[in-house]
């Protein structure tokens, strides 16, 4: 079914998060592929939205969509994103805070 699916998957990435926080600290970052609908799935998962409604979101093949969990809840950063990826390399002084920015972070850094 789709909800075993989507619990699968989401099991899945909460695993591999904590293999690679445990081998390579809290700020790794890591590439999952997979099919659309799997896709969809997370970022329906990420946002809260009931499985029901995951055919709103729109996701490209070969496109780029990143989700980061923190301790508290998961951020949807990017979504079916094809363009400029430079904002994704780690900060300097990362927010591990697991806290959403206040203005949707349009301040400055």
């Amino acid at each position: 079914s789709m909800r075993a699916m989507q619990v699968r998957a989401v099991e899945a990435v909460r695993d591999w998060n904590a293999r690679i926080e445990a081998e390579h600290g809290e700020d790794a970052v890591y590439a999952l592929c997979s099919h659309g609908d799997i896709i969809k799935s997370l970022v329906a998962d990420a946002l809260g939205l009931h499985l029901d409604l995951f055919q709103r979101i729109h996701v490209d093949p070969c496109s780029l969509t990143v989700i980061r969990y923190t301790r508290l809840r998961p951020f949807l950063v990017r979504l079916g994103d094809t363009g400029d990826l430079a904002a994704l390399a780690p900060r300097e002084t990362p927010d591990t805070s697991g806290t959403a920015e206040v203005g949707g972070g349009a301040g400055a850094p």
